[in-house]
């Protein structure tokens, strides 16, 4: 009997398409002890095209029909990686991926990236048509455009090219949302444009229940018809004859997407990959693809959701023996299949054995199916945090701490404000004229003759994310913010690494990616990475120390005066968002958009504060309401703050007013009490307050006469939600609130 003993140690999953997604769904089930998993997909989400025309009829919200990513990755212990595939080099075993300096390498991967309806070679449609595929994409721009045909802002008038069940099925159910949205439906116009001579559809009734539905919706067909050019507002025929349209959606057939034609697949004429009966890439034994993207070439198959999922078990079972070395298992797609076809409303078809039935009860039906597909990547409950010693425990639940809560992450897992300043005060005062600060500053200020200065500064980071790129980047801008705080210019850079215990070729590989992702950033400042360490843990964790420059005296945080306004350069809620994510309660779209926040420098907002802040600096571990309470009491003043002019991210609100909270939060707050003069504020705003910030925005205190303009500047920049947020009052040192 063979050891499931893992050979293989890096598993990678390049797209989120169903099958994936089941994959990942059963691995979290049973996973390979000594495996790293990985997910490649271009959103945190990936739409079930089951449930796409309910969407685009009205009878889903985008929530819906969306699989989670982010939230079934952390589930099944893999690291997601938000980015486009766009070349694969099997005989390196590696991945390109946008917006990556490094490949990601594999010892076994699959393939899953579906396919796009995209048309070219018809003038016009880049800049005016829609393809049905990618999913994500056709559903942003109907949500926009239906909400802009109801505001009568554009005419209610659609043109779907391509005639076939899916054609007509989206042509009803976009006619359904916008007479249902049109004050006048009288004005809604939708065509349905097919090369042949009617709807495409094998079983007859079927395409009378098609008909009949599309009479009634007053949608068109225009038979016999193929389009020359997509305009803003027409489709114009090969024949003269032309279409009003100002949404134009293309659901002609399945593409197989470009890049794949440039790699050494073995591919069909088509562009699709050829693979066996194991789902195994013909003459690839370390390679599987699934979905639509491929091609069965033991049991060819249209393109259609079902044998994505009924091809899910066998290929995680074969994954895994491709891993441990057992025997794999051929899939065999079944001949014929249910097809539940929507109607617009909710009424629909089924068809199977060359029978087709419409009636309202067949949608609910089909409305059960999907729901019930769709509630398994829901269930999704927290992972267990691991065993802590009784001691610890009982001396946690002391303190009023939940002993069973995650250790957070970044900036959430720093020893609390008060430990370390009790630590820091016992230290000796600088023995050396050229230290001219003491312990206790974001950095250190070091006199290099000349009036130039230098800044020290070094950060650690324990890891938020499986994907050590993204760690290494997010890691290193954290780094820099203290020397950008002081008006420094990056100098140089050491890198300290900790790596999980792992193989060696995963060493390499992690190295490779983290390093790349670190120079990355570096390299356009002038910083040169110049040495480090690196050791095996228990867990990633990653720490700079970096110098920087300044010509003249740095910015400090003892210089503030009363009447200052404060700026902030980006949102606070990372720890409270990361908190959440830990526990499989965040919204995958939230912590996308937050992770790209995160990832972006902030030298360009550094360079604007610096020459007229009288303080300035990064809010990180302690947060806002810390590092403005430490502003305060070197400077010798007050500070009055707006709750909400305070900017937050996505879903962070809501994840605060559910309770969650940093492990360094209670003691944030005990550090850097605010008062509250509205007693109808927000507790959960307040909360945020404290929420330890990773990558965290400037706080800058600037003359009040420059504030309306450096803000301007700062959005101008792409620091979009960068906002005054208070002022600088008269001592004491205090926080309060409106």
């Amino acid at each position: 009997m063979k050891s499931e003993s893992p050979l293989i140690r890096d598993l990678v999953l390049v797209g989120g398409g169903h099958t994936h997604a089941l994959v990942l769904r059963m691995w979290a089930m049973k996973p390979l002890a000594g495996v790293r998993l990985t997910l490649i997909n271009p959103h945190p989400t990936a739409p079930y095209s089951g449930m796409l025309p309910g969407h685009v009829a009205g009878h889903y919200s985008r929530d819906d029909l969306e699989i989670d990513l982010v939230r079934l990755a952390r589930f099944a212990g893999a690291r997601l990686v938000i980015g486009s595939a766009w070349a694969i080099e099997p005989e390196a075993r590696e991945i390109r991926v946008t917006g990556r300096a490094a490949p990601i390498g594999y010892d076994i991967a699959s393939i899953d990236i579906g396919i796009h309806a995209r048309m070219p070679e018809i003038e016009g449609f880049e800049a005016h048509g829609t393809a049905v595929k990618p999913l994500d994409i056709y559903a942003e721009r109907w949500n926009e455009f239906l909400a802009r045909a109801g505001a009568g802002e554009v005419a209610p008038e659609v043109a779907v090219i391509g005639g076939g069940i899916a054609g007509a099925e989206l042509a009803l159910a976009m006619a359904h949302a916008l007479k249902g949205a049109v004050a006048d439906a009288g004005r809604v116009r939708v065509t349905l444009i097919e090369a042949g001579g009617d709807i495409v559809a094998e079983v007859p009734a079927t395409r009378r229940h098609l008909a009949r539905a599309m009479k009634r919706y007053g949608v068109a067909l225009c038979a016999n018809a193929r389009p020359a050019r997509i305009g803003a507002d027409r489709v114009v025929l090969a024949d003269g004859r032309e279409i009003p349209a100002r949404f134009t959606v293309a659901a002609a057939g399945a593409r197989a997407h470009g890049w794949l034609a440039q790699s050494p697949l073995p591919l069909t004429d088509d562009g699709f990959i050829r693979v066996g009966a194991d789902l195994g890439v013909i003459g690839h034994g370390d390679l599987f693809a699934a979905g639509d993207c491929a091609h069965l070439t033991h049991a060819p198959r249209p393109k259609a959701g079902v044998f994505a999922v009924r091809a899910a078990p066998v290929l995680l079972h074969n994954l895994r023996a491709a891993i441990t070395g057992a025997p794999r298992r051929p899939f065999r797609p079944q001949k014929d299949y249910l097809k539940l076809i929507s109607l617009g409303g909710k009424e629909a078809i089924a068809e199977k054995w060359g029978l087709s039935f419409a009636h309202p009860l067949l949608w609910r039906w089909k409305d059960r199916i999907d729901r019930k597909f769709m509630e398994q990547f829901r269930a999704l409950p927290p992972m267990p945090a691991p065993p802590l010693p009784a001691h610890v425990r009982a001396a946690l639940e002391e303190e009023g701490l939940d002993p069973d809560a995650p250790l957070c992450a970044g900036c959430g897992a720093k020893v609390a404000p008060a430990t370390l300043s009790q630590a820091l005060a016992a230290l000796p005062a600088p023995a050396r004229d050229d230290v001219l600060t003491a312990a206790g500053d974001d950095a250190a200020v070091l006199a290099l003759g000349r009036g130039r200065r230098q800044v020290l500064t070094v950060d650690h980071l324990r890891a938020f994310t499986e994907d050590p790129a993204l760690f290494a980047r997010i890691t290193t801008l954290h780094a820099l913010g203290d020397v950008w705080a002081m008006g420094a210019a990056p100098q140089a850079a050491l890198l300290s690494l900790t790596l999980p215990r792992m193989t060696a070729p995963l060493q390499a590989r992690s190295m490779a990616e983290i390093l790349a992702a670190t120079s990355e950033v570096l390299t356009p400042l002038g910083c040169a990475l110049v040495g480090g360490h690196s050791t095996m843990g228990s867990e990633m964790s990653i720490g700079l120390t970096v110098t920087g420059i300044c010509e003249g005296d740095p910015v400090l945080q003892s210089g503030a005066r009363a009447g200052d306004a404060l700026i902030l350069t980006r949102p606070i809620g990372s720890g409270t968002l990361l908190a959440g994510e830990m526990q499989i309660r965040a919204d995958g779209r939230d912590i996308a958009a937050l992770l790209a926040t995160m990832a972006r420098p902030q030298a360009d907002a550094a360079a604007l504060l610096a020459p007229v802040a009288h303080a300035m600096s990064d809010v990180t571990g302690f947060g806002l309401a810390g590092h403005l309470t430490a502003i305060c009491r070197a400077s010798g003043t007050g500070a009055a703050i707006d709750l909400a002019a305070i900017p937050l991210y996505p879903g962070a609100l809501a994840l605060a007013r559910a309770g969650h909270r940093s492990t360094i939060w209670p003691a944030n707050r005990a550090s850097a009490p605010v008062i509250s003069l509205d007693e109808s504020a927000d507790p959960a705003r307040l909360a945020l307050l404290h929420d330890p910030q990773t990558a965290g925005g400037l706080l800058a205190a600037v003359p009040p006469e420059e504030a309306e303009r450096l803000v301007a500047e700062l959005r101008a920049m792409g620091h979009e939600q960068a906002a005054v947020i208070g002022t600088i009052t008269k001592g004491p040192p205090a926080i309060t609130c409106r």
